[in-house]
């Protein structure tokens, strides 16, 4: 910014970086924020090493809850019957389309849809 003629004024902090002492200042400032934001980024890589090795694993859990399970259920029965449509099952369940097909997917439901299937672990 210094080639192009620009600096930093603050009001607040006193701050000038017109100045020697404020680009110094700046500077520091910079410099700590940058340690303390390599400092975080090492405590959670430790946390997550020491999860880890206690067996944990991150993320959102595989699979379907219970509620939505049956769901699942519900909506591969009535999809089966063919006499509603996938937004009318929806409708029935209180979800939306696509998740009805995210439902029978899950189920290994053929739909006759593009839709990738999904894989279990």
């Amino acid at each position: 910014f210094q080639e192009k003629g620009i600096h930093f004024v603050s009001l607040h902090d006193h701050l000038d970086t017109t100045t020697a002492q404020g680009r110094l200042m700046f500077n520091l400032f910079a410099s700590l924020a940058e340690f303390e934001r390599d400092v975080i980024r090492e405590r959670t890589k430790a946390g997550l090493t020491a999860a880890r090795a206690r067996g944990r694993q991150g993320g959102r859990p595989k699979g379907l809850s219970k509620e939505a399970l049956s769901k699942a259920q519900a909506a591969k029965t009535l999809y089966l019957q063919q006499d509603k449509t996938v937004a009318e099952i929806g409708q029935l369940l209180g979800v939306g389309r696509a998740t009805i097909y995210r439902y029978l997917t899950y189920l290994r439901v053929p739909t006759g849809g593009s839709i990738a299937p999904v894989v279990s672990a």
